[in-house]
C-alpha cells in the first residue's frame, strides 16, 4: 500500500466517501440502535466521517517535502514516508467520525491500519470499513478486530509489526497505551478527555446564549469530548443565563432515538447513568441547586433528563471531573480573570467557549486559554479543515488540517553527492 501512487490512494478515498454518503440512510440506524443517539444525530456524523476522507484524500497529495541548500556537489533532499502499520483504538460515543480520522489519516499517508473500536458500537466500524474494501481497497490494508480491549491492545502495541499507535478515548487509558508504546519507542496519536469550560462576559445577551448553550450541551447526551461542561457567568448576566439555559434544558424531548421529534436520546449504559447522578447528588450535597433536571426519566432504558446545576462549588466532583453526560455545571465568576484562572487549573485542556462583546477580551482569551481549540460567540468545535486535539492531559498530536498527515508520516534526509565514485 504504501507504495500505491499518491493519485490512486486519493481517488480511492474519494470513492469510499461516495460509498458513505450513498449508504447513509441505511447506515444511520444502526447507530441508534447501538448507541442510542437520535437518527438526526447519526446522519450528521456519517456526513462528518466522509468530510475527513475529502479532505485527506487531497491532504496526501500536498505531503510535500523539500530542498536543503547545500554546497555542490551535495544535493539534500527532505521526503515524508509512511511511519508504518498503525494500531489505533477508538471510543463509542462517535463510531464512525472517530474510525474516519484514524483509517482516513493512515490510509492516504500509505500505512496500513489494524483499527479496535469499542465493543459497545462494532457494527458501525463494520459498515464503514465495507466502504472502503466495495471502494477497491486491497485486503490486509484495513483490518478490524475485536476482543477484550486490554489483551488486543497489549498485543497490538507490543508487536513489532505495529509503529504508530493512535487512540481517541480516556486520559487514563491514553496513558496506559502511551506507556505501553514508550517500550517500543513508537510514536503516538492521542486524542483524549476535555472538561470544556465556557467563560460568559457581562455584556452579551445571556438568554440567547442559554439557548445557544443548550443546543450544544445536549448535543449526544452530552456524550462527545469536546462537550461543553463548565459555565463560568458573570455576576451581572448570571441569573438571565441560568434561567433561560435551564427553561430550554427542560423543553428538551428526550426518548427513543428513532421517534419523530426527540432532541436527545439515552446514554450509553448502565454506568454512564450512575457516574451523572452520582456527580448530581454531590453537587447537591455541597450546595448546588437543580435548575432543570436532575433525575432519572423512568424506569427503562437509560435515560437522564438534561441538567442544569446552577451556583456549583468548586469543591464538588463534577468541577473537575468531565461528566460526559446530559450534565452542565453553572457557576458565578466576577470577571473573566477568576473564570480563566478556573478554566486553567484542571489537567486537562481540549477545548473551551468565550462569549463577548469586546475584541479584546476575545483575543486575550483566547491566546490565555490552555486548549486545543478556542470557540468565540459559537459553539463549535474543528471539522476536516483545521487542527483538532488538546494541551496537557489532553492529548499529543492534531488531527485535521493541514497537520492530519504528520503523525502518519516520518522525515526522511537524504544527501546525494552528484559525482561518480
Amino acid at each position: 500500500w504504501r507504495r500505491t501512487p499518491p493519485l490512486e490512494r486519493a481517488a480511492l478515498l474519494r470513492r469510499a466517501a461516495a460509498i458513505v454518503r450513498s449508504r447513509a440512510e441505511e447506515m444511520a440506524p444502526i447507530f441508534t440502535l447501538e448507541q442510542g443517539k437520535t437518527v438526526a444525530e447519526a446522519l450528521v456524523e456519517i456526513e462528518r466521517s466522509a468530510t475527513f476522507l475529502d479532505w485527506d484524500s487531497a491532504q496526501l497529495l500536498r505531503t510535500y517535502g523539500r530542498t536543503v541548500p547545500t554546497e555542490p556537489p551535495l544535493h539534500q533532499i527532505v521526503v515524508r514516508e509512511p511511519v508504518g502499520p498503525v494500531a489505533a483504538f477508538t471510543p463509542w460515543n462517535v463510531p464512525m467520525s472517530a474510525p474516519s480520522r484514524k483509517i482516513s489519516g493512515s490510509l492516504a499517508a500509505g500505512c496500513s491500519i489494524i483499527i479496535k473500536p469499542a465493543e459497545e458500537t462494532p457494527a458501525t466500524t463494520c459498515l464503514f470499513a465495507q466502504c472502503f474494501l466495495d471502494a477497491g481497497l486491497p485486503k490486509g490494508v484495513l483490518n478490524v478486530v475485536f476482543g477484550d480491549p486490554s489483551t488486543v491492545s497489549t498485543t497490538l502495541v507490543r508487536s513489532p509489526v505495529i509503529r504508530m499507535v493512535t487512540l481517541t478515548g480516556s486520559v487514563s487509558v491514553g496513558k496506559q497505551l502511551t506507556r505501553l508504546a514508550a517500550e517500543g519507542m513508537k510514536p503516538v496519536l492521542m486524542e483524549l478527555g476535555g472538561h470544556a469550560p465556557v467563560l460568559i462576559d457581562e455584556d452579551v445577551d445571556a438568554a440567547v446564549v442559554g439557548r445557544l448553550a443548550t443546543a450544544s450541551k445536549f448535543r449526544m447526551a452530552g456524550q462527545y469530548c469536546s462537550a461543553p461542561s463548565r459555565f463560568l457567568v458573570h455576576r451581572k448576566v448570571y441569573d438571565d443565563f441560568v434561567t433561560s439555559f435551564a427553561e430550554a434544558s427542560s423543553a428538551l424531548r428526550v426518548g427513543d432515538g428513532f421517534s419523530e421529534g426527540v432532541e436527545m436520546g439515552p446514554v450509553i449504559n448502565r454506568r454512564r447513568l450512575d457516574s451523572v447522578a452520582s456527580l448530581v447528588e454531590d453537587a447537591v450535597a455541597k450546595g448546588a441547586r437543580v435548575a432543570a433536571g436532575g433525575q432519572r426519566i423512568g424506569n427503562r432504558g437509560y435515560f437522564y433528563a438534561p441538567t442544569v446545576l446552577a451556583d456549583v462549588p468548586l469543591d464538588a466532583a463534577v468541577m473537575s471531573a468531565e461528566p460526559f453526560g446530559p450534565l452542565a455545571a453553572v457557576r458565578p465568576i466576577d470577571d473573566l480573570e477568576e473564570g480563566l484562572a478556573i478554566s486553567n487549573s484542571l489537567p486537562v485542556g481540549l477545548a473551551a467557549f468565550v462569549f463577548t462583546n469586546s475584541i479584546e477580551k476575545a483575543d486575550h482569551l483566547s491566546r490565555e486559554l490552555q486548549v486545543g481549540s478556542v470557540a468565540v460567540n459559537v459553539f463549535t468545535s474543528p471539522g476536516n479543515d483545521a487542527p483538532f486535539g488538546g494541551y496537557k492531559e489532553s492529548g499529543i498530536g492534531r488531527e485535521g488540517g493541514e497537520e492530519s498527515l504528520e503523525s502518519y508520516t516520518v522525515a526522511k534526509t537524504i544527501t546525494l553527492r552528484a559525482v561518480r565514485v
